[in-house]
C-alpha cells in the first residue's frame, strides 16, 4: 500500500492505494460486489469465474483468481460454450439478481463464446465476459491465434462480441478499469440494459501495474430499481381493462425477474382475467390455478390459442412478444383487440401498436390492482375460459398417453412430471421438446420451469442444468435433452462431476433431428439431412449409455415408460450424475394449436412443396 499525494492550485487530498496489476484488480473489484437478492438477503454479486486457461489469461486473470479464490470462486469447465451457458443458466436461475464470470485465452478460446453470447443477448440475461486479446504494444505482433488484418492493426476476433454485447470494452491501460468496470457492473444489474457485457484483456495489460485507490474496491450493495408506471399510461390501461368483454394476460419472463409470481396470482384471480405463459414465463402461475390456461402461441396449448383468438384486450406483462408467442402476428384475430405493453423496456411495450405501461412488473400489477377495485371480467367470458381450460386438461391427459410401443416425446415427458414434485426444476432447450413442455408440463412451484427458448440453443441443456443446480443446490434438476442436443455438447456431465453435483439426464433419442425432420417434412420437401444415417441410408446407432458412463455417470438404456419410471424413482437416492436414455418415436408430436411462419419456396419441382406454398400464402393472408 502506498500514500499518494495530490496537489492542484485549490486542493490538497491524500489519496489512499495499493498497487495491483489491472487482473488482480478486476478480481479483488468483482469480489467487492454485492446483489439484493428477491428475498432480501445480500449476496456476493459474482458467484464466481468459469474458466479454461491457455496463453492469452493464465498469467494474468489466472494469477489473480489464485490469489482471490476465497472471495471469488474458480469453476474449471471443458468447453468455453458449455461453461458460458452454464453462466447465464446461474443467472436466469437467480432471476438476474447474481451473475457469473467467464474467462478463456485469446482465438478460439474467445470465439467459442459467441454462441453464448448471442443467447445471453437475445434472453436479456446477464453474464460477464472476460477473453484474452493480443498484445496492446503490438511488440511481438502477431501472437499465436492473434486475427492479422493489415487494414485494421486494432481489430482481433473479439470485436466479434461488438454486437453481441450490452457493453464492449478494450482495456488497453490498467487504470481504464476505473471507468469501465463500474459501468459493465451497472450493465450487468440493470433491468433495462440487462445482458452480456465483454471486457477483453490484452495479454501484456493483465499483467501490468498501477496504483489504485482502495476507495475502488470498498463494498458496494446493487438494489434493483422499480420503476413505477407513468400515471397517465396507467390511466389509458385501466381504461382498456375495464371496458374490455374478454380481456386475457400474457405472462412472460419479466414475471419472474420482478419476483411477481404471487402478486400475479392474485391479480388474475381477484379479476377473473384468464393468462397464458411465454416459454420464459411458464411457472408464472401454478399448474392448478382457476385462470391458467397454459401455454400461448406456436406451442401453446388449445385453451390459450382460443382464447387469445377472441380476446378483446391483452395485457402483455413482461414479454418480448416473439414470434412464437404470436404465432407471427396471426394469433389475434379479433379486429377490435387492444394490447397493453406493460414492460420494464418500452420498445417491448409498443409492440404490437400497445398502449405502452413502462414500468417494472411487480409496480405495474401493484399499480393496477389497486386501482380496478372490485372490477371482474363478465361472467360468460368466465364461463367460456374455465371450459376451455377443462377440455385442455382432458386434451393433455390424452396426449401424455402412450399411444405404441414406441414412446413418443409426450408420453415421456408424462412420466417425468408424474415422477417430480415441488422441488423439481426442468431444464431443456431445443428440438421438439420445448414445444412440448410448454403446452404439457405441469409446473408444481414457480421455479419449475427452465426453458433457453429466445435463441433454443442447441447444446444448453446439461450446461443449462449444471448452472441451475449451482444456483439453487436444494432442488433437483431434470434436464430433458435430445441426441442431436447431447452429440453437441455433453462434456459438461464432467464438470458436473468434478463439482459433485447431482444432475438428472434425461436423453430423448429419436435417432436425430427428429423435429426438423418433421418440420421439413411439413414444407413438402423429402426427409433429407436430419436423421441419423450413414451413406447408405442405414441408421447409425449410438450407445449414450457408454458414453455417459465414461465420463463417471450413472447411465442406463431403459425399453419402455414403466422402466423409466422405475428408474427415475431409483435415481432419486443417488448422488451423482444420473444419465437414463430412451428411444423415441421420430415422427409423432402432439399437435399443434397455431401457424409458425417458415418460408416455402415459390418454385418447386415437387407437387407437396407446391401444395405446401399454397398452403402458406394462405395463411399469409390471415397476417395482412
Amino acid at each position: 500500500m502506498s500514500t499518494k499525494v495530490e496537489t492542484s492550485p485549490s486542493l490538497i487530498s491524500v489519496k489512499s492505494t495499493v498497487r495491483l496489476t489491472m487482473a488482480q484488480a478486476i478480481v479483488r473489484y468483482l469480489s467487492s460486489q454485492y446483489s439484493e437478492c428477491l428475498d432480501g438477503k445480500i449476496e456476493p454479486l459474482f458467484g464466481g469465474i468459469f474458466g479454461i486457461f491457455g496463453h492469452g489469461n493464465v498469467a494474468g486473470i489466472g494469477e489473480a483468481l489464485i490469489e482471490c479464490r476465497e472471495s471469488m470462486p474458480y469453476l474449471r469447465g471443458q468447453n468455453e460454450q458449455g461453461m458460458a451457458h452454464t453462466a447465464i443458466a446461474y443467472a436466469k436461475a437467480h432471476k438476474r439478481r447474481r451473475v457469473m464470470g467467464v474467462t478463456t485465452s485469446i482465438g478460439p478460446g474467445a470465439t467459442n463464446l459467441l454462441t453464448a453470447a448471442a443467447l445471453a443477448h437475445v434472453n436479456r440475461l446477464p453474464v460477464l465476459f472476460l477473453p484474452g486479446d493480443s498484445f496492446a504494444s503490438r511488440l511481438p505482433d502477431p501472437v499465436l491465434q492473434q486475427l492479422e488484418d493489415e487494414t485494421a492493426p486494432l481489430d482481433s476476433v473479439n470485436d466479434s462480441f461488438r454486437p453481441l454485447s450490452r457493453f464492449f470494452d478494450r482495456i488497453n491501460r490498467p487504470e481504464q478499469i476505473l471507468a469501465s468496470l463500474p459501468q459493465a457492473v451497472r450493465t450487468l444489474t440493470d433491468p433495462l440494459r440487462c445482458g452480456p457485457v465483454t471486457l477483453c484483456l490484452p495479454q501484456d495489460v493483465q499483467t501490468e501495474a498501477y496504483d489504485f485507490p482502495e476507495s475502488f474496491f470498498e463494498k458496494k450493495i446493487h438494489r434493483i430499481r422499480r420503476q413505477a408506471p407513468d400515471p397517465r399510461e396507467l390511466h389509458e390501461a385501466l381504461t382498456l381493462l375495464r371496458q374490455s368483454k374478454r380481456p386475457l394476460i400474457i405472462s412472460g419472463g419479466g414475471v419472474h425477474y420482478s419476483g411477481a409470481n404471487e402478486a400475479l396470482a392474485i391479480f388474475a384471480k381477484k379479476h377473473a382475467i384468464p393468462l397464458a405463459e411465454t416459454q420464459a414465463g411458464k411457472a408464472s402461475l401454478l399448474w392448478n390455478h382457476p385462470c391458467l390456461l397454459g401455454g400461448i402461441g406456436v406451442t401453446g396449448t388449445r385453451a390459450a390459442n382460443r382464447i387469445a383468438a377472441e380476446a378483446d384486450c391483452i395485457l402483455c406483462i413482461g414479454t418480448r412478444l416473439s414470434d412464437f408467442t404470436t404465432a407471427s402476428k396471426t394469433l389475434f384475430s379479433n379486429p377490435s383487440a387492444h394490447f397493453i405493453g406493460l414492460n420494464i423496456q418500452s420498445v417491448d411495450a409498443e409492440k404490437l401498436h400497445a398502449s405502452p405501461l413502462v414500468c417494472d412488473a411487480l409496480s405495474g400489477i401493484e399499480a393496477l390492482e389497486n386501482a380496478l377495485g372490485e372490477w371482474e371480467s363478465p361472467r360468460s367470458h368466465q364461463i367460456n375460459f374455465s371450459r376451455e381450460i377443462q377440455e385442455w386438461k382432458n386434451l393433455r391427459e390424452e396426449a401424455c398417453s402412450p399411444t405404441s410401443d414406441l414412446a413418443n416425446d409426450a408420453a415421456i415427458l408424462g412420466v417425468v412430471n408424474h415422477v417430480a414434485d415441488e422441488k423439481t426444476t426442468v431444464v431443456c432447450a431445443a428440438g421438439g421438446l420445448p414445444g412440448e413442455l410448454h403446452k404439457l408440463w405441469n409446473c408444481f412451484s414457480h421455479d419449475s420451469y427452465h426453458l433457453e427458448y429466445g435463441y433454443s440453443c442447441m447444446g444448453y441443456e446439461i450446461a443449462g442444468g449444471l448452472g441451475v443446480k449451482l444456483a439453487q443446490a436444494d432442488r433437483d434438476i431434470y434436464v430433458m435433452v435430445g441426441d442431436g442436443s447431447y452429440l453437441m455438447l455433453h462434456t459438461e456431465l464432467l464438470t458436473a462431476r468434478q463439482l459433485g453435483l447431482k444432475l438428472q439426464i434425461i436423453v430423448v433419442d429419436n435417432r436425430g433431428f427428429g423435429c426438423i425432420n418433421r418440420l421439413q417434412k411439413s414444407c413438402g420437401c423429402e426427409p433429407f439431412g436430419n436423421l441419423l444415417r450413414d451413406q447408405k441410408g442405414q441408421e447409425v446407432p449410438i450407445d449414450f449409455v457408454s458414453n455417459a458412463r465414461s465420463y463417471g455417470c450413472h447411465a442406463r438404456l431403459v425399453q419402455n415408460l414403466e422402466d423409466l419410471e422405475r428408474t427415475l424413482i431409483e435415481n432419486k437416492e443417488r448422488d451423482e450424475v444420473c444419465v437414463t436414455v430412451i428411444r423415441s418415436d421420430p415422427e409423432k408430436s402432439s399437435p399443434s394449436y397455431a401457424w409458425w411462419d417458415v418460408a416455402v419456396p415459390e418454385v418447386s419441382q415437387e407437387v407437396k412443396v407446391l401444395d405446401a406454398r399454397h398452403n402458406y400464402e394462405t395463411q399469409i393472408k390471415k397476417r395482412q
